[in-house]
């Protein structure tokens, strides 16, 4: 169980005059910092959780969002070679494997891999020379991704992902809001 004692992370304030740049990571920085609100001071057991139909739980949507992280800006805006777990995971057996291994983990395990995913993340977008900068492995067609792009196509899947995060925490606990 991950530390209940301290208080949930507080949403961060957005400025509704930054530049393009500031604007995209601050929105992100958003649904980051809800998403791990979602999560806060629930159980190794309530992560596990699913609620039906459906078969995700809160720890498998946190690791997916950390393999998202990951693999957008590290491995294919960098270009560098995936990190653990990601880089030894069976994704022959399993393309859900980072939803279906979170049951296995804590709450304190995921809420790491979570953080310093995002830090990666963090590191690569504020050491970018631009948002027109184009990512090292692009598209199957040879097309390419600018840094622009990711950032809004991770703001589209956070947006995402805290909707499922709204509906599953609430049939677990009845918890609504952010």
């Amino acid at each position: 169980m991950m530390d209940t004692a301290a208080e949930a992370p507080d949403l961060p304030k957005l400025d509704e005059a930054a530049g393009e740049r500031t604007t995209l990571v601050e929105t992100l920085d958003y649904y980051r910092a809800v998403v791990v609100r979602k999560i806060w001071g629930m159980t190794d057991t309530q992560l596990a959780t699913t609620i039906a139909p459906s078969d995700l739980t809160l720890g498998g949507l946190m690791l997916h969002l950390a393999l998202v992280e990951d693999d957008w800006l590290d491995h294919r805006f960098l270009g560098n070679p995936d990190v653990e777990p990601w880089a030894s995971a069976p994704w022959q057996d399993d393309r859900d494997w980072e939803h279906h291994i979170a049951a296995s983990w804590s709450a304190a395990e995921i809420l790491a891999q979570y953080r310093q995913s995002v830090a990666r993340s963090h590191a690569v977008v504020s050491g970018a020379s631009s948002l027109d900068a184009l990512a090292v492995i692009g598209k199957s067609d040879g097309t390419n991704y600018n840094l622009r792009w990711i950032l809004v196509h991770l703001i589209e899947e956070y947006a995402r992902h805290c909707g499922h995060a709204d509906f599953i925490r609430q049939g677990i606990d009845g918890a609504t809001g952010d």
